[in-house]
């Protein structure tokens, strides 16, 4: 055939998985994975990480602003490198994992009955029953400067100033932390802005031990004239970013504009109440709490941080649950007495018009007169 090769069918497919295969180990390498709400987070181009769930909370009394973080990480990952700008200087310290199981409940749906007449899915006789069916139920100076240095649990944390975002991320590369290069491109408006940076590395204490599970929460202080939120790194994510948001301050809170994300929505707001506890320290002084969710299907469409204002009112919200309730009556539904005893009117009043019809009299047939005779 002239040194001409022929491929069949299954060799061309066998081809086409192949390289499918290498494109998609090409991928892993070349990009990290990004997974954070309001950082930047590499691991090794070898392994994984993900954030399944990531816990803020902002506490703001005018002067001062708080952030305690909590992520919980899947993945093979050994250890992680993550960097979160700061608008002033910052300390750092363990958070208290208390204060997210306390605003849990604290912002937990509360539960009504709301009763109907006419029984729906789930009521007899549409229960299910026949066929076995279960019941659902984030200085000035040189070009970097190291505020300090620390070790908190499984972080490595280093307090910095930058002036140029290249330096900032010569320092970073040379200190261990290994991240990627536009990540220099978008610490730059950071850089502008003066801003100071918390570098954090995380590293299990065994080290063969993979990251995973809920990490020890980090509580971060600094000066704020305003609240705010970072968030302007998450648009390096390569997957939809959600953000779950508690904010503790004098009134209700809410972000100024949705930063390119969904419109976000308030799920809770409402006065704490002698909370106690880890969230009563936390609280003091701060007694408004509201929550935020808000969505991020395309990260690369965040436009800046999220800056929190008092809301026009003080107005509560409170998520309802309702458990819905077939009326009953002693126990027995009440639309099947209502049905029942219509039908028990309706054949009474059958019965007794038959009664009546057959006690009325009958009358005698006409007299019949006899035929004439034959002629």
């Amino acid at each position: 055939m002239g040194g001409r090769t022929l491929r069949t069918p299954t060799t061309a497919r066998i081809l086409s998985v192949v390289l499918a295969l290498l494109g998609i180990q090409l991928t892993w390498l070349i990009s990290p994975a990004w997974a954070c709400g309001c950082g930047a987070m590499v691991v090794d181009p070898a392994q994984r990480i993900a954030v399944s769930d990531e816990q803020s909370v902002l506490r703001w009394d005018g002067r001062q602003e708080q952030i305690v973080m909590r992520l919980t990480v899947t993945g093979d990952a050994r250890n992680a490198a993550w960097i979160m700008p700061v608008p002033h200087r910052a300390t750092v310290r363990l958070g208290d994992p208390a204060v997210f199981d306390q605003l849990a409940r604290a912002i937990a749906p509360v539960h009504r009955t709301r009763s109907h007449f006419w029984p729906r899915h789930g009521d007899w006789p549409f229960d299910d029953r026949a066929d076995g069916a279960a019941a659902a139920a984030p200085r000035p100076g040189a070009a970097v400067g190291v505020v300090g240095r620390q070790r908190l649990g499984p972080f490595d944390v280093a307090r910095l100033t930058a002036t140029d975002p290249a330096a900032l991320d010569t320092w970073l590369r040379a200190n261990g932390f290994t991240l990627p290069a536009r990540l220099k491109t978008a610490l730059a408006p950071y850089v502008a802005e003066h801003w100071e940076y918390v570098a954090i590395r995380l590293a299990p204490d065994t080290a063969d031990t993979a990251l995973r599970g809920a990490l020890d929460p980090l509580h971060l202080t600094f000066a704020a004239d305003r609240a705010v939120y970072p968030m302007r790194l998450s648009r390096l994510a390569g997957t939809p970013q959600s953000l779950s948001l508690y904010v503790l301050a004098a009134h209700r809170m809410e972000p100024a504009t949705a930063i390119g994300g969904l419109p976000p929505r308030t799920v809770y707001a409402g006065r704490l109440t002698d909370p106690g506890g880890a969230l009563g320290t936390l609280a003091h002084g701060t007694p408004y709490l509201t929550a935020l969710t808000q969505q991020f299907p395309q990260p690369t469409r965040i436009s800046g941080d999220h800056e929190l204002r008092r809301a026009a009112s003080d107005t509560p919200v409170q998520q309802v649950i309702y458990d819905d309730e077939l009326d009953r009556v002693a126990g027995i539904p009440a639309w099947l007495l209502t049905v029942g005893g219509l039908a028990v009117l309706l054949v009474a009043a059958l019965a007794v018009l038959a009664v009546r019809r057959a006690r009325r009299p009958v009358a005698p047939p006409p007299p019949v007169a006899p035929p004439p005779p034959l002629a």
